[in-house]
């Protein structure tokens, strides 16, 4: 099979519009977790906290195609320009070019978008008054389309909707895709629009924090003892794939190789983390990489702060990697920013092995006993770091793990 490289890394996030900014609020440990003001109005919204993206001047996507384009694309298609502009991509390289190709994901369909065509639609039953490029922003396959449609792209469109592993799938699919020959490049990542409706899906399911409305800094706390829950966030993160050889042929800067990748039902609770099912997930990307766990320098752990979720991937990961691999985690900056987690967690990392550095887990001050088995990071250290893990699990029991390898030109 052949090699499958990354050349380009784009994102929006709470922390940024670039990966310049991101890099740097996560280098000054800045929290990206604020009060949402309006929404209090909400009944029965126990969560008030979230983290928030800034939107760009939108006005520069030409409006025939951003009016089929709901938050989450319009933040992907941004993600998606930086990244390619990264990788050295013009966009007139794409266009109808059928070795390019696309997959990106997110939870579902533009929230915002959703919400309005209900609130729109139901005083009345009247569907007169909706819009036709409604319909657009909401289905569940926007993001890829969107992306698609504004690249020109002819190669192959996938949308992989699997909640916080969406992005994290879409990048083992277009890993798979380039190394079985169907395609040279893949567009990969996905995004996630902040919304209270989001929110209150997780808060239904206590899932969420709410002790920290009002200190949303100290708030969410992977694998700490005072953590109440995640937050949720939004943004984007795009990545590009391509194969090794026609990297190599233009020039590219090749940032990091991808060697092993998994996904893997538990097929046991809808809503609880599995940590046989993490196990099964993280040993068949060991496999697949052909790489020993001892070879691991890090592990990027999913760990949203929930307290069964920290506990079962904890347990998991020291099952695989003992007590002495480094762990840390992105949510204290992020917040979980669900379907784009995977793909924005992951041009992080990116940058961390290419500058030998591991960042550690914001707002973990004092590890719960659950999660004390395994190396937490909890101060920026130097390390030389050769191979990472990286983790997604999801809502289903759907698990998703990656493995990169920093790329060498000396030894090719």
């Amino acid at each position: 099979m052949r090699r499958v490289v990354i050349t380009g890394t784009g994102s929006i996030s709470a922390l940024g519009n670039s990966m310049e900014e991101l890099i740097n609020s996560i280098e000054q440990q800045v929290c990206g977790t604020k009060k949402m003001e309006t929404w209090d109005q909400y009944k029965g919204l126990q969560s008030l906290v979230g983290a928030p993206a800034k939107l760009p001047d939108f006005k520069i996507i030409p409006r025939k195609m951003r009016r089929s384009m709901g938050r989450m694309s319009l933040l992907a298609t941004f993600a998606a320009i930086e990244a390619l502009d990264s990788a050295s991509i013009l966009k007139d390289t794409i266009s109808n070019d059928q070795r390019y190709g696309c997959v990106a994901g997110s939870t579902m369909g533009s929230a915002e978008a959703l919400n309005d065509t209900f609130e729109t639609m139901l005083p009345d039953h009247d569907l007169t008054l909706l819009k036709s490029m409604g319909f657009f922003q909401s289905i569940s396959h926007t993001v890829s389309m969107n992306l698609a449609q504004y690249f020109s792209i002819t190669g192959s469109v996938i949308a992989t909707s699997a909640a916080c592993a969406s992005s994290l799938q879409a990048l083992g699919t277009g890993f798979d895709l380039i190394r079985h020959n169907t395609q040279d490049v893949v567009l990969c990542g996905g995004a996630e629009e902040l919304h209270p409706t989001v929110t209150g899906s997780f808060d239904i399911l206590f899932a969420t924090s709410v002790k920290y409305n009002d200190t949303p800094k100290k708030t969410p706390r992977p694998f700490d003892k005072d953590r109440d829950g995640l937050v949720c966030g939004e943004g984007a993160g795009i990545i590009v794939l391509e194969e090794l050889e026609h990297a190599k042929n233009r020039g590219a800067n090749i940032l990091a190789e991808v060697k092993g990748y998994n996904t893997c039902g538990s097929g046991n609770h809808i809503s609880h983390s599995d940590r046989k099912a993490m196990i099964q997930c993280m040993d068949s990307a060991l496999i697949d990489a052909k790489v020993q766990p001892s070879e691991i320098d890090f592990v990027n752990a999913h760990a949203t702060a929930t307290l069964q979720g920290d506990t079962e991937e904890a347990a998991a990961i020291h099952s695989i990697f003992g007590p002495d691999t480094p762990v840390n985690s992105f949510k204290g900056y992020l917040g979980h920013t669900l379907g784009a987690s995977g793909a924005i967690e992951l041009a992080v990392i990116i940058e961390m092995m290419n500058n030998n550095i591991i960042y550690p887990t914001l707002n973990l001050d004092n590890v719960d006993k659950t999660c004390n088995m395994i190396n937490h990071v909890t101060t920026k250290q130097n390390k030389n770091i050769g191979f990472i893990l990286k983790n997604c699990f999801a809502f289903g029991g759907i698990n998703a793990s990656i493995i990169l390898k920093k790329y060498e030109e000396i030894n090719e």
